[in-house]
This record gives C-alpha cells, sequence and structure tokens, in this order.
C-alpha cells in the first residue's frame, strides 16, 4: 500500500472516530436536556397539583363558614374558584403523555363536579345551612393524588434513564480515549515500522554508496513511494556502475588506439636517424605515414575535447549564413585530394541552400560521415553525398555500400564509446565521432538519422532548417534541366 493511500485510510478512521465522538456527545447533551426539561416538568406538576388540592380544600372550608358575610365568603370562593382554573390550565400544558392527559381530563370533571354541587347547595332555601361536603370532594382530591403519582413514577422514569446514560458516558469516553490512545500507539508503530526503517535503510544504503562501495543498493520495502525511491537510487546506481565500466572501457580503447599511432610515430623516428641512411623514397613514405598517424592522433584528440565540451554544455557555436552546396563540396574535395580508392560522387541542386550555422562544425559533421562510409565501405565502391530542400529544411545524405548495420547496433549507433563489433574488427576508433556529429545537428536544431541493412550499406540523413533570408527555389520552365546538378567525381 501507498503512504498517501495508508495516511488517507488513517485520517478518514480517526475522522469517523471524531466525528461519531462529536454526535455521540451532542445526542447526548440533547437527550439530557429533555430529561432535565422533563424532570422540571413533572416537578412543577406536582407542585400545581398540590397547590390544586390546598385550593380545593381551601375552597371547602371557605363553603363551611358561617362567621364570614355572604358578600366576602362569595368573592373569597369566586377568586379560588378562578385560581383552580388557572391550575388546572396550567397542569394541562405541562401534560407530556396520553396517560397523563387523561387523568388530567378526570381530575377537571371531578373539581367541575364538585364546584357543582358546591352551588347546588347555596342554592338551597336556607342559607344558614351548612354545605354537604360529599364524595365528589374525595374523588376530587384522589384524582389529583393520582396524578400527582404519575408525575413523580415519571420523574422517577427518566432520572433513571439519565443514570443509564450518565454510566454509559463514563463507560464511552474512556473507551474512547483509549481507542483513540491505541489508534496513536498503531499508528505511531506503523511509521517506525513501514515508514521510518525503509527510510533509514535507503539513507544508510546513500552513505555507503557515496562512501566508495559501489556495490550497495537499497532494500525495495515499504510503501509505494519508498520503494519507488529505492528503485529510482538503484537505477541511478546500476546507471553509475554502467558508465563507470563505460569509462573504464573507454579509457582502456583511448589507450590501445593511441598506443597504434605513437608505435608508428616511434617506428617512423626511428627509421630517420642521422646514422642510418635513408633513400628519398624511404623518406617520402615515412612522412606520409607520420602525416596519417598525426591526422589520426589530432581527430581523436579533437573528438575528446568535442564530447568534453558537449558534456559541460560548452560547445560554442560561430553562426553565420553558408550555403550547404559549399560545405559539402570542400569536404568531398579534400577526399578526392587524398587519393581515396573509393568514387565519390556530389549532388547538389542549382538553387542555393542557405544555412544560419557554423560551417566548421557542419564540416565536421559530414567528415565524420564520409570518413566512416570510407572506412567500412570495400575499396572501389560508391559513396555518395547529396545537398537538397525538402521543405522548410536542408537534407544532407552520405549513402555507401559498406557493411551496414544491424538493428540493435543501430540502437546505439549514436551512444558515447559505442562501437559496432563489426566496426571494430574492421578500424579502430573510440566511438565519440557520431555521438559529438548527433550533439553538434541537435545544437543548430536539427537531427540526424540512418537506414541500414548488414551488408548492403548505410544512408545518414541529416536535415537543418534552412536561414529564415533562405530564397525559395525559382519554379522551373517547362522542358527545363532538372533542380539537380551533375556529379563531381
Amino acid at each position: 500500500m501507498s503512504l498517501k493511500a495508508m495516511f488517507t485510510a488513517i485520517t478518514v478512521l480517526f475522522g469517523v472516530i471524531v466525528v461519531a465522538a462529536a454526535v455521540a456527545l451532542g445526542v447526548l447533551t440533547s437527550y439530557l436536556h429533555r430529561v432535565t426539561h422533563s424532570l422540571g416538568a413533572t416537578i412543577e406538576g406536582v407542585r400545581l397539583a398540590e397547590e390544586l388540592e390546598v385550593d380545593l380544600l381551601t375552597h371547602f372550608r371557605l363553603s363551611s363558614e358561617l362567621s364570614a358575610t355572604p358578600d366576602d365568603r362569595v368573592r373569597q370562593l369566586l377568586f379560588l374558584e378562578m385560581r383552580l382554573a388557572a391550575h388546572l390550565e396550567q397542569v394541562g400544558r405541562l401534560a407530556t403523555t396520553d396517560e397523563e392527559s387523561a387523568l388530567l381530563t378526570d381530575v377537571r370533571e371531578r373539581v367541575a363536579r364538585y364546584l357543582l354541587t358546591q352551588r347546588e347547595a347555596w342554592s338551597e332555601a336556607s342559607a344558614q345551612l351548612s354545605p354537604r361536603p360529599g364524595a365528589e370532594l374525595d374523588q376530587a382530591l384522589v384524582a389529583l393524588e393520582d396524578l400527582i403519582e404519575l408525575n413523580v413514577k415519571q420523574a422517577r422514569a427518566a432520572e433513571a434513564q439519565a443514570e443509564r446514560w450518565d454510566r454509559v458516558a463514563h463507560l464511552g469516553g474512556p473507551l474512547l480515549a483509549t481507542l483513540l490512545l491505541l489508534g496513536m500507539v498503531a499508528l505511531l508503530y506503523w511509521v517506525r515500522r513501514a515508514v521510518m526503517k525503509p527510510v533509514a535503510q535507503i539513507r544508510q544504503a546513500m552513505r555507503r554508496f557515496a562512501s566508495g562501495r559501489k556495490r550497495t543498493r537499497a532494500s525495495e520495502t515499504g510503501p509505494a513511494e519508498l520503494r519507488e525511491v529505492a528503485r529510482t537510487f538503484n537505477e541511478m546506481a546500476n546507471s553509475l556502475a554502467r558508465q563507470q565500466e563505460d569509462q573504464l572501457t573507454f579509457l582502456a580503447g583511448v589507450a590501445h588506439d593511441l598506443r597504434n599511432p605513437l608505435s608508428a610515430l616511434k617506428m617512423s623516428a626511428a627509421l630517420v636517424t642521422p646514422e642510418r641512411e635513408v633513400s628519398p623514397e624511404r623518406i617520402q613514405k615515412t612522412f606520409a605515414l607520420v602525416r596519417r598517424q598525426v591526422a589520426r592522433l589530432d581527430r581523436m584528440v579533437g573528438d575528446l575535447l568535442d564530447a568534453t565540451r558537449i558534456e559541460a554544455g560548452k560547445l560554442e557555436l560561430q553562426l553565420e549564413e553558408r550555403d550547404a552546396r559549399e560545405l559539402a563540396r570542400s569536404v568531398v574535395e579534400l577526399y578526392q585530394a587524398s587519393g581515396a580508392s573509393h568514387e565519390l560522387r556530389l549532388v547538389l541542386p542549382e538553387a542555393p541552400v542557405p544555412l544560419f550555422c557554423d560551417g566548421t562544425r557542419i564540416e565536421q559533421v559530414l567528415n565524420n560521415l564520409v570518413s566512416n562510409a570510407l572506412k567500412y565501405s570495400p575499396a572501389g565502391s560508391s559513396i555518395e553525398v547529396v545537398v537538397a530542400r525538402e521543405d522548410e529544411q536542408a537534407l544532407l545524405c552520405v549513402s555507401d555500400q559498406g557493411i551496414g548495420l544491424s538493428n540493435e547496433e543501430r540502437r546505439c549507433l549514436f551512444a558515447a564509446f559505442k562501437r559496432g563489433s563489426g566496426a571494430r574488427e574492421r578500424a579502430p576508433g573510440a566511438g565519440l565521432g557520431l555521438s559529438v556529429a548527433r550533439r553538434i545537428v541537435e545544437a543548430h536544431g536539427g537531427r540526424i538519422d540512418v537506414e541500414s541493412q548488414p551488408g548492403k550499406g548505410s544512408v545518414f540523413r541529416v536535415r537543418l532548417p534552412l536561414a529564415r533570408t533562405a530564397v525559395q527555389p525559382v519554379p522551373r520552365a517547362p522542358g527545363s534541366s532538372p533542380a539537380w546538378g551533375g556529379a563531381v567525381h
């Protein structure tokens, strides 16, 4: 599992726990609020019921007094009846259950029956007679006692339920805190085991590698991101190891290639000494050999310097407008003048092919391609150099009838220090020429590619952007000569 997925899952889990705790706390608070309200209502109901009992008894006592004047007694009784009605209305607003509402209805009926009985007693012929209490007062008081008992029962039930929820809260709070603590401990353990340990292993592998132990590799364990980091480090270490091997191979090849011309120069110097008489023909051959070996050494050193400048990003180009035809012509004439044992053909268009380039560097690219074509083609075979315009690009082609290249050799042809097996057997070299040529072409905004088949030769194509001031070729009139010039042999 990746770190992102794991931390997302942990965040979601802790978020769910926190939200659940918040919801539970809110529900518990709301419930306790309702319980408190219910307890308050029941207490108020009990108080009002008791006041109703007191008012009924006071009403009955005033009804039984004979000392008070009728008017005063009537006023006091009316006031008590208004209080009874107000208290009954208040108790009605506090009723929350059907049972309580039914008891309250019964209380109202019994109180109303009691009051009606009392009024009937007052209306008797002799006002001096004491009104009989009858069973109505007792029934009203019994109904009020039932209402009080119900309210007390409801209060006790609410209190018991509140105590249960209180116990749940006392148990749930520590349990939730314990779960969070255990979750944090598990998270820290997982981070230490699955994250910190692989990070420490990768750091240790990097330190060992930096201290010179080049075979050190990181263990690809832990989350996906850390496995990717370890894999990247291992790939980098393998790449550096391959580069070191390539550099050692390159140094061995350079040393071997330098030894050959140096040995030839040493032998030539030993032949031409004042103590020995040498014929003019021998001296001429010796100097020709020296020139070839010095040119070879100069080319090898030049390729090394160019490769070093390119890798350091210090390849400088002296840009100017040049005609691609002139560049190709100068390269072909150079090799024709050296007496090459091949047929060199140059095919040029009639119209100029202007380039904004470093002419010396482009000639270096063509020199490399033509030189390779000469080295890897049999004597007497034809080598063709073609210059053409293709859309908004200049096309420089060098084709030969040499040993050709396999698909595997073409894939690494332009890599530094890489040479095909046939090339190594046929001619010495450091394997830098084509790599330098490609970087020069790319620095001009162009590209180079090759088509080849083993035993049938190769065609190298260099495409470079035309100069912006390039003049478009004039369309040919019907019957005029083609746009290609004659071949130069």
